[in-house]
């Protein structure tokens, strides 16, 4: 059977997701375009050789609408002949462009493709597709209670896990602290790529620091901030919820892009390239949509199952930061060492550009487990509507 690997790994700086952030300016096809060719180029690999572009991005309206991935195909320059397509697995759009195309390779249908994600933020702002309707109506007969927002899911995960605003708050600081550090350090500069960006005085700059990070940040400054989601009229459905949830403790708004060029361990000898590591194992799971962002533990429990390592032999795990009950929940059923978590900081601090921040958790894995010569890492997102996507990889 083929094998697939992971040549090439890249991400762009986060942009503050809304005016005046730093990428508001970058078309997001523009953005996704300069990833993709700043991929290849640090490969050296033909446009003509690859089979297919899969791309993930949740707003496929406006500036991010009629596919996205074709269009950044073509600004980039490659060959008219590469194909792309977007698609929508909600945060874990890229996440699942990387397994559709990791197991395209394992079928013996592609030998080289590139996956990512893209998503603008301040450009196409979050739930621009439902404007003039409501895609969730359908789903009253079924649920008749009504289904929540994710702010809200939420708060029940922090209510059912017993969490506290503390704890909340805690965990955020950690994760600013984390990211901060490692960006000190220089750690994110093997997997940063720059954008070029027009400034207020009509001049071009790159960008290529996450802008949110706030290395000030302290669980004391962040107990101040008032809860973001409270809803008087849910009060007596949800008696449990203490509304702890804020935007301290929450993934900011964000723009980016990332990118993974993906090929059959075959292909890449054949090009003469080294891959940088190979896909293990793969999971997709369904959840309870009222708990949306709970799918992570099925998730992590089925690739677990299917790859036949345990826990322990993972050395280090990337669960998606969208709020921090996630991580903290995750972490409680499976009683994972806190250093082995989010080891880098996580979207809290880095930012949760939705269609894009699949493949860029993966980057910042397999960056940290090359830095510190782990062996194994594992990745899931929570999604909307209730599912999670995981992935395990190994560094060769």
């Amino acid at each position: 059977m083929p094998t697939a690997v992971i040549v090439d790994i890249i991400r762009t700086a986060s942009g503050k997701g809304k005016p005046g952030g730093a990428l508001s300016t970058v078309h997001p096809v523009d953005l996704l375009a300069s990833t993709m060719r700043q991929l290849l180029a640090r490969t050296g690999v033909d446009s003509s050789v690859i089979e297919d572009v899969i791309i993930g991005c949740v707003g496929q309206v406006g500036d991010q609408g009629v596919n996205v991935a074709r269009s950044a195909v073509l600004a980039a320059g490659f060959a008219e002949s590469v194909p792309a397509t977007t698609i929508d697995r909600q945060c874990g759009s890229s996440q699942q462009a990387v397994h559709f195309a990791a197991q395209g390779v394992l079928a013996g249908a592609y030998d080289v493709v590139i996956a990512g994600g893209v998503e603008s933020m301040s450009r196409v702002p979050m739930f621009s597709g439902m404007h003039g309707g409501d895609p969730l109506a359908p789903l009253s007969v079924r649920y008749p209670d009504g289904l929540v927002n994710q702010g809200i899911s939420a708060e029940l995960i922090a209510a059912r896990w017993k969490m506290s605003r503390t704890e909340l708050d805690d965990y955020a600081a950690r994760s600013h602290e984390r990211a901060a550090a490692h960006a000190s350090s220089g750690a994110f500069d093997t997997e940063i790529v720059p954008i070029d960006r027009a400034t207020d005085d009509d001049h071009t700059t790159q960008h290529l620091r996450d802008e949110t990070v706030r290395a000030s940040t302290t669980a004391e400054g962040l107990a101040g901030l008032r809860p973001s989601f409270f809803d008087a009229a849910l009060e007596q459905r949800f008696p449990e919820i203490s509304w702890s949830v804020t935007p301290g403790n929450s993934s900011p708004l964000t723009d980016g892009a990332s990118a993974a060029l993906i090929m059959s361990e075959e292909r890449a000898q054949a090009l003469g390239l080294t891959p940088r590591a190979r896909f293990h194992t793969f999971a997709v799971t369904g959840s309870d949509p009222l708990l949306m962002l709970t799918g992570v533990i099925p998730a992590t429990e089925l690739a677990l199952k299917r790859s036949g390592l345990n826990i322990d032999d993972i050395d280090a795990f990337e669960v998606n930061e969208a709020f921090a009950p996630v991580p903290l929940a995750w972490q409680r059923e499976f009683d994972v060492d806190s250093a082995k978590l989010n080891p880098r900081g996580g979207a809290i601090a880095l930012g949760h550009p939705l269609g894009a921040s699949g493949t860029r958790l993966l980057a910042t894995l397999v960056n940290h487990l090359e830095a510190t010569g782990g062996r194994y890492g594992l990745q899931t997102m929570c999604e909307g509507g209730g599912m999670a996507n995981a992935t395990i990889v190994e560094v060769l």
